[in-house]
């Protein structure tokens, strides 16, 4: 299995450091119903405009209702359902785009549920889980196989679980698993004082 901790300029707490998106799931190994409450909280307990909470999550459990988790898996593109169907777990991130206090447009709605979605990936990385978030679905088909009302967009699926072996891959899924982790350097979209200048690192 890999372990694809990031390159950073200074040091950064090990959660972040060590999330990564895995491909590969170990499909014998179930994700229990604590460690799943545990994902929600994290993601109930990010920051909000207002503190509106503008996220709505549904997660489907292989392990206890198989059906619910194919019609999710179906909603899927072919390329994400390649490595997908090994993993336990499918979670959907839902934004509303009106603030449910006073109903006038919310425009900060996905970025909220956004934060939402990446605490729950830290907490997964916490508690040994990887997490891999998809933008590869159908977002109207999932709308309407689950009956979400049309004011939520339908941001991103999420596929989690315990981390398998690479071998479980094809060959092209495979290389990707196995290649380093890379982002473009810090300067390159991190700036300071005005657009464009690189932020300095000492």
């Amino acid at each position: 299995m890999q372990h694809k901790s990031a390159t950073t300029a200074v040091p950064i707490h090990e959660i972040i450091a060590r999330r990564w998106s895995c491909r590969a799931y170990d499909a014998a190994r179930p994700v229990s119903r604590e460690q799943i409450v545990a994902l929600m909280e994290a993601a109930r307990w990010a920051p909000s405009c207002f503190g509106d909470e503008p996220w709505r999550f549904i997660v489907w459990d292989r392990n206890t209702d198989s059906a619910a988790w194919q019609k999710a898996f179906d909603c899927l593109g072919e390329w994400n359902q390649n490595w997908v169907r090994n993993a336990p777990l499918l979670i959907l991130v839902t934004a509303n785009s009106v603030f449910r206090k006073n109903g006038k447009p919310n425009a900060w709605g996905q970025y909220d549920s956004g934060a939402a979605a990446e605490n729950l990936c830290l907490q997964a990385v916490a508690m040994g889980l990887m997490a891999h978030q998809m933008g590869g679905f159908d977002a109207d088909r999932v709308r309407h196989a689950f009956g979400i009302p049309e004011q939520f967009a339908c941001m991103a699926m999420i596929a989690a679980g315990y981390q398998g072996e690479e071998t479980l891959l094809d060959e092209e899924l495979k290389e990707l698993e196995l290649a380093p982790r890379a982002r473009t350097t810090l300067g390159e979209h991190f700036f300071e004082a005005k657009w464009g200048a690189a932020i300095r690192t000492g």
